[in-house]
Parts: C-alpha cells; sequence; structure tokens
C-alpha cells in the first residue's frame, strides 16, 4: 500500500492534474457547443487514454527497462547497445530531442498547473482574478525555495494528498454523469469516427488541445525506477484512469446541460460551497505536480553529466538513505527562472497549452522511435512481428499527435522548441568537444605499462606515500604525472593511475566497482565503473581497494591526489561559423564543476597540474 501511495504522489502527480485545464483548451474554440461536439471530442480523448497512456506506455513500454530503469536516456543506452557509425549517431541524436524537450515540460508544467489552480479563485470571485499571477508567482517561489530541503518529509504527504485529489475528482464528476447520464454515450468509439470523418482537417487540429490529457504519460516510464512496473499498473488502472475517465466525463455531461461553464469547467463540477476547499486542494495537487517534473529535471540532468553530454555540476543529496532523491541548485535556480517568466508572460493557462503539448507530444515521438530499436528485438517470430505493427500504430499516432502541435509553434509552441534546441546544441557540444580533447591527447601520449616500467629502471627521487593520478585515458601517461616529473622531479613511492568511467547500466553494484591491474613493482592502474544513476566517490572507492588489496597503503592521510586541469583555448584564425561552437564549449568547460568536488576528493590533499589545450 505504502508503495502505491508513493506511485500515486510522484507518478501521476503530472497526468492527475491534466483535468484542470484539458476539457477547456479542446472545446473552447467551438463557437456552439452541441451534443455532436462533446460526445466526439470525449471520446477521441477516452481512446488516446485508452490507446497511449493505458496500452503504450503502461502495458508496453514499460518493459523497456535497463535493468529496472525508464526514461528516454536510459531507453537511449538500450537503443545504442551493440550499435556502431551512424546508427548509433541517430539512436543518440533522437535521445538526446527527447530529454531536450523534457526541460520544456519541466519549465511549462509548474507554469501550467499552478495557474490554472490558482485561476479557480476567479470561479470563487471574479472580483479575484487580479490575484491570479501575483498568488502563483508565490506558490512557485515556495515551492522552488523548498527544494534544497529535500522531498523526503514533505512526499510523506503526496501520496496521501493525491489520494484525496484522485477520489474526489471521480466522485464530482460521477455526480454530474448521474445528472446527464447521456455523456456515457461517448465511450463508444463510432463517436470518435463519426467526429473524425465529418471534420478530418478540425480534428487533426484539435488534437493538439486533446493530447494535454496525456501530459505526464512519459512520467510513467521515466519514474519506473522509484516504484516499479507492477505498482505503477495497480495504481493507474485502480484508481488513477477511472478517476480522470470520470472527471472528464463530469465536465463532458456539465458542458451538456450547461454549455456557459466552459469558462471553466473543472471548477464548476463542484457545487458552490465546495469551490474554496476545492481550490485549495487542486493547488495543493498542482505544486505535487510540479515537483515531481523538476525532481525529473534533476534526475535527467544527473544522468546526462554521467553519460558525458553535460558539464559537471554540483549535485547534492537531500537524503542519507534514499538514492534518487537529490538537488542541483544551478538547475533548479535556472528553472525557477524560465518558470516565472513564462507566469508573467502568459498569465493564463489557456495561453500555456498552446506551448505545453509540443514539448510533450516530442518526447513521446522520440520514445516510440527509440522503442523500435529495442523491443522488437527482444522476441522472436510471431511475437516480434506483433511488436513492430503495436509500435507503427503508436508511431503513426505519435507522429498525428507532434505534427498538430508543430502546428501552434507561432502560438506557443516556439517555446519549448527554442529551449530543446538550445539544450540540444549544449549537449552535442559538450559531448562533441570532450571527445575532440579526448582525441589529442590519446595522439601524444605514451603506453602506460611500459613508460613505468622504464621510469622505475631509473626512478628520480622517490618520496613517501601514494600518488593517485586521475587518468581521463586508459593505459596512457596522464599529463599530470609528465608535469610532476618535469617541474617536483619526484616519483611516490606507490603510484596508483585512476580512470573513472560511466557504464550504460543505472547501477554497478559494489563488488564490481573496479578492476585492478599491476603495471609494475610500485604501480597500478584501476579502472572505476559508477551506473549513469550514481556519483562517483573517489575516496570510498580507495578505501574498497585498500581494503581489498592491502599491498597498496591509501591511507587517507599518506595518499596524494594529482589531476591535469585543461584551459580551453578557442583559434581565433578559424572563421566564425567555426569558432562559435569552441567557444562555447570553453564556455561550458570554465564553468564546469571542478572535478574534485565533483569525486568528492578532499580539496586540502589534491595537486592540480595546469594545461592549455587549443581547438
Amino acid at each position: 500500500m505504502a508503495v502505491l501511495l508513493g506511485a500515486l504522489g510522484v507518478v501521476y502527480g503530472d497526468i492527475g492534474t491534466s483535468p484542470l485545464y484539458t476539457i477547456r483548451a479542446s472545446l473552447s474554440e467551438f463557437h456552439v457547443l452541441d451534443q455532436e461536439h462533446v460526445l466526439g471530442v470525449l471520446s477521441i480523448l477516452f481512446w488516446l487514454l485508452i490507446l497511449i497512456a493505458s496500452l503504450k506506455y503502461v502495458m508496453l513500454i514499460l518493459r523497456a527497462d535497463n535493468r529496472g530503469e525508464g526514461g528516454t536516456l536510459a531507453l537511449m543506452e538500450l537503443a545504442v547497445r551493440g550499435k556502431k557509425g551512424r546508427i548509433r549517431w541517430v539512436l543518440t541524436v533522437l535521445a538526446l530531442i527527447g530529454a531536450s524537450l523534457f526541460y520544456g515540460d519541466s519549465m511549462i508544467t509548474p507554469a501550467i498547473s499552478v495557474l490554472s489552480a490558482i485561476e479557480g479563485v476567479g470561479v470563487v470571485s471574479h472580483t479575484l482574478d487580479h490575484l491570479i499571477v501575483p498568488l502563483s508567482v508565490v506558490v512557485l517561489a515556495a515551492l522552488f525555495m523548498i527544494q534544497s530541503r529535500g522531498t523526503g518529509a514533505v512526499g510523506k504527504l503526496f501520496g496521501p494528498i493525491m489520494l484525496l485529489w484522485f477520489v474526489v475528482i471521480g466522485l464530482l464528476g460521477a455526480w454530474r454523469i448521474v445528472q446527464t447520464p447521456s455523456i456515457l454515450l461517448a465511450l463508444n468509439p463510432m463517436w470518435a469516427l463519426t467526429f473524425i470523418s465529418d471534420a478530418p482537417w478540425g480534428t487533426f487540429l484539435l488534437l493538439g488541445a486533446v493530447v494535454l490529457a496525456l501530459t505526464g504519460a512519459e512520467a510513467l516510464y521515466a519514474d519506473m525506477g522509484h516504484y516499479g512496473r507492477p505498482a505503477i499498473q495497480r495504481a493507474w488502472f485502480g484508481l488513477v484512469l477511472p478517476a480522470l475517465v470520470l472527471c472528464y466525463f463530469g465536465q463532458g455531461a456539465l458542458l451538456l446541460a450547461d454549455p456557459t461553464a466552459i469558462a471553466n469547467p473543472f471548477f464548476l463540477l463542484a457545487p458552490s460551497w465546495a469551490l474554496a476547499p476545492l481550490v485549495a486542494l487542486a493547488t495543493a495537487a498542482t505544486v505535487i505536480a510540479s515537483q515531481s517534473v523538476i525532481s525529473g529535471a534533476f534526475s535527467v540532468t544527473r544522468q546526462a553529466v554521467q553519460l558525458g553530454f553535460w558539464p559537471r555540476m554540483t549535485i547534492l543529496h537531500t537524503s542519507a538513505r534514499e538514492e534518487g532523491q537529490i538537488y542541483l541548485p544551478r538547475v533548479n535556480m535556472l528553472l525557477f527562472v524560465a518558470v516565472l517568466i513564462l507566469v508573467l508572460a502568459f498569465e493564463s493557462s489557456e495561453r500555456l497549452a498552446h506551448a505545453y503539448g509540443f514539448a510533450v507530444t516530442g518526447t513521446m515521438l522520440m520514445t516510440s522511435m527509440l522503442a523500435f530499436a529495442v523491443l522488437p528485438g527482444r522476441s522472436t517470430g510471431a511475437r516480434r512481428v506483433l511488436w513492430m505493427l503495436l509500435l507503427t500504430l503508436f508511431l503513426v499516432m505519435d507522429i498525428l499527435l507532434f505534427s498538430s502541435n508543430a502546428l501552434k509553434i507561432v502560438e506557443g509552441g516556439w517555446l519549448p522548441m527554442i529551449v530543446g534546441l538550445s539544450i540540444l546544441t549544449l549537449m552535442l557540444t559538450w559531448k562533441q568537444g570532450r571527445a575532440k580533447i579526448h582525441d589529442t591527447l590519446a595522439g601524444d601520449h605514451q603506453p602506460l605499462k611500459s613508460f613505468m616500467e622504464a621510469l622505475e629502471q631509473y626512478p628520480p627521487t622517490r618520496v613517501e606515500g601514494t600518488a593517485v593520478f586521475m587518468s581521463m585515458i586508459v593505459d596512457t601517461v596522464p599529463p599530470a604525472l609528465l608535469h610532476n616529473l618535469k617541474h617536483n622531479k619526484i616519483l611516490h613511492e606507490q603510484v596508483l593511475f585512476l580512470h573513472v568511467r560511466s557504464s550504460d547500466v543505472p547501477y554497478v553494484p559494489f563488488d564490481e566497482r573496479f578492476e585492478l591491474q599491476r603495471l609494475s613493482r610500485s604501480s597500478w592502474q584501476a579502472v572505476a565503473t559508477w551506473g549513469f544513476k550514481q556519483e562517483p566517490n573517489v575516496p570510498q572507492l580507495l578505501e574498497q581497494i585498500g581494503h581489498e588489496h592491502p599491498e597498496l597503503n591509501l591511507d587517507p592521510m599518506q595518499t596524494s591526489y594529482f589531476l591535469s586541469r585543461q584551459t580551453v583555448i578557442v583559434v581565433r584564425r578559424l572563421p566564425l561559423r567555426m569558432r562559435w561552437r569552441r567557444s562555447l564549449f570553453a564556455f561550458m568547460a570554465r564553468n564546469a564543476t571542478r572535478s574534485t568536488r565533483f569525486y568528492k576528493i578532499p580539496p586540502n590533499r589534491v595537486v592540480e597540474m595546469g594545461m592549455q589545450l587549443e581547438l
């Protein structure tokens, strides 16, 4: 039960608050709200929930797990495994596009969710309309301020609040359905098919609004590692889906009885005496939904850092027991500024709805394309053919949804598109820049084993203790060693070369953390591996190595760390079209978190050797 409550609080916050704005956004464009419009739109919405949210995500995509972890970057690691060349590059870019658009989602979700909830005060009394934006800013400011304290204590309240939310919206919807039971006709897919055949182009345009009912479906997959597939599936079919359907159909029943309720059909579901409590509950629910995507942005950023697509960042743990509870100060600040600008610029959830769909459908499309490279390969024969047919169906639907939202670029879709393109450019620039530096250094380096054997035959002055050289490239002499020999003309009694890499799985077990190789009489090389959802801790690793290999003295007080710090210099003679990305990479490198902090190395035991690299 505790796992189900946790899933309600974290996984379903986003999709659970979609009823606040979806029906109004979908039906407000019709000048006359008659039975055909209401039933047709509701039927389309219902079957999208069944096909996309239930069948695609809850039943099928959740099977594409990377050792229990989900999300775009986890799916990317599965898709590119064993692939080389252009195919690997294309799959990587698709995943990065999905991850980049998720940042747009992380900006828009808090803004549209909190605005739509606070807009309920206008239903209570129109004299309060002028308070909507200021109150939204206050709520969002408080939300981002508490991020540094972690979600552990507040998280215990998330599940019960969302349980109350789903029960309340389900009961309100059921109450309106009882009053106008004819709304249940929309369960028949013929209403959707008739609506489509009568106005195919209008239906295509309408998809850009109806898809708002699916916002948060990607979170079902991304948060799978926290609660597991069974808990997510049970919570969806046992409570979330029935409550959402009742709420959507209840709003439709209300509109059949009173078309003027389109002003705010969600809050008008409730009797007048329940409006104020419902606004308070909706605000709490939207804060939870916002918290979920903010935490998701932290998680995606950490994965991108570990996989080498983002510069090192300060990552703080807010819980001693929960691995996933992290806080990234820089990401939190940038998100808050972006959300604040959105609220002040758009001022209403209805205007933001145009921007929202582009980010959501873009991420869904990337997931479907990556799934083609993963799921069919796990089966053979008829099951493989069935997978291909189902994924083709979902891909066609995702293309329709995305292209419908792409038509709204001028009305707001430009926002997540620009954010996505900017972040994609940053990710590719960092990855390719690091690869360029790697190739440059690899071309200049000597083989490590033969170098150390030759060095020990005619050694320089030996000093007590152990030197740990952080090495960017395995089996090659790190620049820090050469600089130390050139300028200090000494060599420690024992030398350990340490190379840290990230795995394509989320978690690497403690007993598989490192491989140790003896290079010479007094030197060793260790290759340490962490999963892409773990953070390197070098002192902890050395304690483990020293315990398993006592011949290597790794006493913290006898150990010194030597690191190379590269300063990137952009060649000025290059033309501007070749220079701007190099300048961007140099800027990112200058602002990356220092490696000592990232690897949790004690600063008072570090010697940094500076070097300049031309790009």
